[in-house]
C-alpha cells in the first residue's frame, strides 16, 4: 500500500494531480459546447494564438498570465469582428492565429536575450506547477464553472440552434462574445499545464467519449466533467511509474478510453439488431 502513495509524499505531484483534475474537469465541461457547436478549430486555434502572447508578454516583462489573457482576449474578440465583417469564421480564426503564432516564432528567433524554456507551452509541465499555477487554475474553474450554471439555458440554445436562440430572445452575439472570453480564459489557465500541442484532446477527447454514452446535454457535461478529471488522475498518477511526459499519458489514456467505449458502443448496437423482436 505504501508503494501506491509513494508520489503523494511529493508537493510537486500533489499540487500536478489537483491541477491535472481542475483542467480535465474544465475542459470536459467546455469540451461538450465546443466538440457540439463544432468550434475544435478555433480551441486549437486559440491555443496557438495565445503562444504568441505568452513570448511577447516574456519579452515585455509581464505576468504570463496578464499576457497572455489580455492576448488571447483580444484574438477572441477580433475573430468575432472579423467573423461578423462577411469573412467566414474559419479563415477569420486562421489569419488571426497563424498570425499570432508567427509573431510568437518571429520574437524567438530574433530576441537574442531570450532565454525563457517555452517546452512547457508547446508540450505541457503538469508536474512544473507552481503554487501560483494552482490558484488560477482554481479560480479559473471556480469562475468559469459558476458561468456555465449561471448561463446554461442560453448557452443551450446557442449551441444547438442560433435561429430559434433568437426567437426565444437569446442575445446570439453576446453568448458568442462570451464563450470566446470563456474559452480564452480556459485556455490561458490551462496552456502551462497542458500545452498548446495537447490541449485540445482534454478538450475534444471526454466530450466525444460522453457522445457515445448519452444524447442528453446536461448528462454529457457531467459524463464528459468527470471523465476528464479521473483520466486526468491516472494518467499523471502512472506517468510517475512508466516514467513518461505527463501530458503524454493522459492524452494516451484518454484515447485508449475513446477507443474502449466506442467498441463497446457498436458492440451494444449489434447486439440489439440480432435481437429478435418479441412481436
Amino acid at each position: 500500500m505504501d508503494f501506491l502513495l509513494v508520489p503523494f509524499r511529493y508537493d510537486f505531484f500533489s499540487r500536478a494531480i489537483l491541477v491535472g483534475m481542475m483542467a480535465g474537469l474544465l475542459c470536459g465541461v467546455m469540451g461538450v459546447y465546443i466538440t457540439t457547436r463544432r468550434m475544435s478549430y478555433i480551441a486549437h486555434g486559440l491555443s496557438h494564438a495565445i503562444l504568441g502572447g505568452a513570448v511577447l508578454s516574456y519579452v515585455l516583462g509581464l505576468n504570463f498570465y496578464i499576457g497572455s489573457g489580455i492576448w488571447g482576449f483580444a484574438s477572441a474578440l477580433l475573430i468575432q469582428y472579423l467573423t461578423g465583417r462577411k469573412v467566414y469564421s474559419d479563415a477569420s480564426i486562421g489569419i488571426v492565429t497563424t498570425a499570432s503564432f508567427a509573431l510568437g516564432v518571429a520574437i524567438i528567433s530574433t530576441y537574442r536575450k531570450f532565454s525563457q524554456n517555452f517546452e512547457a507551452a508547446l508540450f505541457g509541465n503538469v508536474l512544473g506547477v507552481s503554487p501560483t499555477d494552482l490558484w488560477v487554475v482554481t479560480g479559473v474553474t471556480i469562475v468559469l464553472l459558476s458561468l456555465v450554471f449561471l448561463f446554461y439555458r442560453p448557452l443551450l440554445f446557442w449551441c444547438f440552434d442560433r435561429e430559434v436562440a433568437q426567437v426565444h430572445g437569446v442575445p446570439i452575439l453576446a453568448m458568442d462574445t462570451l464563450f470566446a472570453l470563456m474559452l480564452a480564459t480556459l485556455l490561458v489557465a490551462t496552456l502551462n499545464v497542458l500545452g498548446v500541442t495537447l490541449i485540445i484532446s482534454a478538450v475534444v477527447i471526454p466530450a466525444s467519449i460522453a457522445r457515445l454514452l448519452s444524447n442528453h446535454f446536461g448528462y454529457m457535461m457531467i459524463i464528459s466533467g468527470v471523465l476528464g478529471a479521473v483520466i486526468s488522475f491516472v494518467g499523471i498518477y502512472l506517468s510517475y511509474y512508466f516514467d513518461i511526459a505527463s501530458g503524454a499519458s493522459v492524452v494516451l489514456l484518454s484515447t485508449l478510453v475513446f477507443g474502449c467505449v466506442l467498441l463497446w458502443t457498436r458492440f451494444q448496437r449489434m447486439q440489439k439488431r440480432h435481437i429478435p423482436s418479441l412481436h
